[in-house]
């Protein structure tokens, strides 16, 4: 049994159920009792909650994705800590991941279809880039889809500001193998076109 499920964190959120774990944290359906809405909390894994660097990436991405707003990219509403782990409320969003929909059509979408993915992906990035954060780990698992077609890019967990960041080639290489561009794989400077 899950932990958090049953719980109210801050005296607010009741933590209903699991939506989703990701290889840090994970996602839960929970209920903000202030605001009277359902919403996402992202609890940071409790085996990862020790390591320094991977808390200094989860907050990083709190403090990255607060930076944003847009229609196309999924809405912080909150950052706190529970017991040393801290955790982002988010908007929920009704539908499905990309990766999901894409299943559903047989792993193969129509011209018009990915166009229209697409170029919602593509406003959120511009938005993205326009402020000097550079997602890195765009995938069909981190973009969400409305129930009415509205698209949302999400999991800015190893987001980086564009004057902030520069691999050496010691460093750990992060992201998703299948979709990290050949920068991120080289170990070099990783751009907004990386995206």
């Amino acid at each position: 049994m899950d932990p958090y499920i049953g719980r109210m964190l801050d005296e607010r959120y009741e933590i209903l159920d699991v939506l989703g774990t990701g290889g840090m944290a994970v996602v839960y359906r929970a209920y903000d009792h202030r605001l009277n809405r359902y919403v996402a909390v992202k609890i940071l894994k409790g085996e990862l909650a020790t390591d320094q660097d991977l808390r200094r990436r989860f907050h990083d991405e709190s403090q990255s994705v607060a930076m944003l707003s847009h229609p196309n990219i999924v809405s912080i509403y909150d950052v706190n800590q529970v017991e040393g782990r801290e955790f982002i409320v988010m908007e929920l969003i009704d539908g499905i991941t990309l990766k999901q929909y894409m299943k559903k059509r047989g792993g193969c979408l129509n011209w018009r279809e990915a166009l229209h993915f697409i170029s919602q992906i593509m406003q959120a990035l511009k938005h993205a880039h326009s402020r000097g954060i550079i997602h890195r780990d765009i995938k069909p698992q981190n973009v969400l889809i409305h129930a009415d077609g509205h698209v949302k890019v999400s999991d800015f967990g190893i987001a980086r500001m564009t004057n902030a960041f520069t691999i050496s080639k010691g460093d750990t290489v992060v992201g998703s193998v299948h979709y990290s561009s050949p920068e991120q794989a080289t170990g070099s400077v990783v751009e907004a076109t990386s995206d």
